[in-house]
């Protein structure tokens, strides 16, 4: 009874990360109350890397198109200069430019950022990602992929770096700076995720060892493996959802649940 209650556990947990790691309510903050709420414990090291690195796959899977057109037509500008493939090599400069203040951040204030996570801190910063995405809420930006410039990509960047902070959502604050920049909907959400890549990877490529040397990963190996693919199929269908809200421009609704939730955290948590 207990091994399938854990296993009912990291199903649910997998799916909660996994649904709204791509929608812009903070995937790690919903851990955190799920966790105070149900007086949840997640056993072992590693489970926010393994369903992060699920979501990665989704949104590789999502993007695929886009990251294949990009690697080529960057690998092809490099040895052709050919002038039409110039806005795919330079959306790859601004994803590196974008990719290194969150890198850099992390790694400096990890046990900082770490030491935030509380349910009372959550609550204020789903607040704050409310108020930011009721800004934005009917704001259509003109500028695409071509009309980007390296200062964007470093405001992007450096908004994806205040998503350490738990409760504040990655995808929202991103999205929330390439729409106040002015971008088109389609070009703040490619831009958004495929920013999200080198990140989650890296952050998977550095926990590799601590997985491994996991002393609870013989014993929950089902469970993380649970979680994981629950996490792959959540994020992959949520992102697919959140893309069709945001060509409707509603996000708005994202808006007043962050600010319900965050509102009863903060009263009564």
């Amino acid at each position: 009874m207990e091994e399938l209650w854990l296993l009912i556990k990291y199903l649910f947990l997998g799916l909660l990360q996994g649904f709204t790691e791509p929608i812009p309510i903070s995937s790690s903050g919903h851990l955190v109350i799920v966790q105070q709420l149900f007086n949840l414990r997640i056993e072992g090291l590693q489970f926010e890397v393994l369903v992060n690195f699920a979501s990665l796959i989704a949104v590789l899977l999502v993007y695929r198109n886009d990251i294949l057109r990009l690697i080529q037509n960057g690998i092809g500008y490099v040895w052709t200069k050919d002038k039409r493939q110039k806005d795919d090599f330079d959306f790859i400069i601004y994803l590196i430019i974008g990719t290194i203040p969150a890198g850099v951040i992390g790694i400096l204030f990890e046990d900082k950022f770490a030491g935030l996570k509380t349910v009372e801190m959550v609550g204020l910063m789903l607040i704050v990602t409310g108020i930011a995405l009721w800004i934005i809420r009917n704001l259509r930006g003109r500028r695409g992929d071509g009309a980007l410039t390296w200062k964007d990509a470093l405001i992007v960047g450096l908004a994806q770096s205040v998503a350490l902070i738990p409760g504040i959502s990655r995808s929202g604050a991103t999205i929330v700076a390439a729409m106040l920049l002015g971008m088109k909907q389609e070009t703040a959400l490619r831009f958004s995720f495929l920013l999200y890549i080198p990140i989650s990877l890296g952050t998977m490529l550095l926990s590799v060892g601590d997985l491994i040397d996991d002393p609870n990963l013989g014993e929950f190996w089902l469970s993380y493996l649970i979680a994981f693919i629950a996490s792959l199929f959540a994020s992959y269908y949520a992102l697919k959802w959140f893309m069709g809200i945001m060509a409707r421009g509603n996000l708005k609704y994202f808006a007043f649940y962050c600010f319900i939730v965050g509102g009863l955290i903060v009263l009564f948590m």
